[in-house]
């Protein structure tokens, strides 16, 4: 998986809701079956601070919960849109569009 793969998995999970970077480590897990090593998973979480994709809530004890901004929920739905017309693409190319 990549550091763009990292980031669109955690910004899809963000947008449940806020979580903490264990919950979204868990949530991404349930989603793909695989957990992002800590480097990747925080890798992500930096690069999406810096780019202003999410942010940090107030912390409760050790946790810091994380949230989409509004610019992170349209970076989303962009991404999730191009990657639904290149899977519908593929999946027809195969003979195995629905």
């Amino acid at each position: 998986m990549n550091g763009n793969d990292a980031q669109t998995l955690v910004l899809c999970v963000l947008a449940d809701g806020p979580q903490h970077g264990y919950a979204i480590n868990t949530a991404i897990e349930e989603l793909t079956g695989e957990r992002l090593g800590p480097g990747s998973l925080y890798g992500a979480v930096s690069r999406l601070e810096a780019k202003g994709l999410i942010e940090s809530l107030d912390e409760t004890g050790r946790q810091r919960p994380l949230q989409l901004t509004d610019a992170g929920r349209k970076a989303l739905t962009q991404q999730l849109r191009a990657m639904a017309k290149v899977a519908e693409t593929g999946l027809r190319s195969l003979g195995l569009a629905t």
